[in-house]
């Protein structure tokens, strides 16, 4: 049975201005998540910017959140680092603190080789009971999970369900598809590709956009799985031009300024992040109102 299918939301952490997480922020982003009917929330992700967490920190955040959710809808949390001993630590703690699931990227920077990669996400499995969700994005991790090592995980380790796939490669996600003959849980790692992904057989998409449109994104997935594909395919089309202005910058940087033009629950950033740059923040605006969202 799949984590979730549709939409989850790549959760951000907002911080205070003196670099304290924002609680507060964070309990208004869950709840206004829930309302709009997010499958599932990720947090301490990519997104969540828990590379500058502290090991602490990135606990805390996970049974907060878990705790808001209450069981509504499951979270998922980020574990994953360079070093499998701390992916175990952060994935055997976070699961005490009561995840549903948990999501692990590539190890970064070391470059490991397809064996090390394939221990790596084997020993973190093995140290836990819940499902686990691969994360794949060599732009920022320095390596691909090709899909065969993928594949090789999820039929040889029991819960090591799927794959969030965020490598630009449209072709090696069909390939993926291809040999995991139903054995793995594809989710899309770029909104601007939910359809395209679905079409192939994903089961939805871990998003960033669902941040500032919960219920935009899940009712994108859902009239696709319902096979309404004409109105699924139109609003992926309407999402693409605030999908590029929220990538127009590094994520989570755009978002985040996203959200404090709605209300100010983005919060600030943690360095070596800063504000966006001003134009690029108003074509962020412009797109948004164009949306809806302002």
């Amino acid at each position: 049975m799949s984590v979730f299918t549709g939409a989850g939301v790549a959760i951000v952490t907002p911080f205070k201005a003196n670099g304290e997480v924002d609680y507060e922020k964070f309990e208004r982003n869950i709840e206004f998540q829930v309302q709009g009917k997010t499958d599932a929330i990720i947090v301490c992700g990519t997104t969540g910017e828990a590379s500058t967490l502290t090991h602490e920190e990135h606990l805390d955040v996970i049974e907060f959140c878990v705790k808001k959710v209450a069981g509504r809808i499951p979270v998922v949390a980020g574990t994953g680092s360079n070093c499998t001993e701390t992916a175990i630590y952060l994935s055997v703690e976070a699961e005490k603190r009561g995840a549903d699931a948990l999501l692990v990227v590539a190890p970064y920077y070391n470059k490991a080789t397809q064996k090390g990669l394939y221990e790596h996400f084997k020993m973190i499995a093995d140290s836990v009971k819940i499902p686990i969700i691969l994360y794949n994005i060599p732009g920022r991790t320095g390596v691909n999970i090709q899909p065969q090592t993928t594949v090789k995980l999820c039929k040889e380790v029991s819960n090591i369900v799927g794959v969030k796939e965020a490598t630009g490669n449209l072709s090696q996600t069909a390939r993926l598809l291809h040999l995991a003959d139903g054995a793995v849980d594809v989710y899309c790692g770029d909104d601007a590709e939910i359809l395209p992904f679905m079409s192939l057989g994903a089961k939805g998409v871990i998003s960033v956009l669902s941040n500032i449109a919960p219920l935009e994104t899940h009712e994108l997935c859902k009239n696709y799985l319902e096979g309404n594909l004409e109105e699924s395919r139109r609003m992926q089309l309407k999402a693409i031009p605030l999908i590029e202005a929220l990538f127009s910058e590094v994520n989570p940087i755009p978002v985040k300024k996203a959200l404090n033009l709605m209300g100010d629950n983005g919060g600030f950033y943690r360095r070596p992040l800063t504000e966006m740059e001003e134009d690029n923040a108003k074509k962020l605006e412009e797109e948004m109102r164009k949306f809806g969202l302002l």
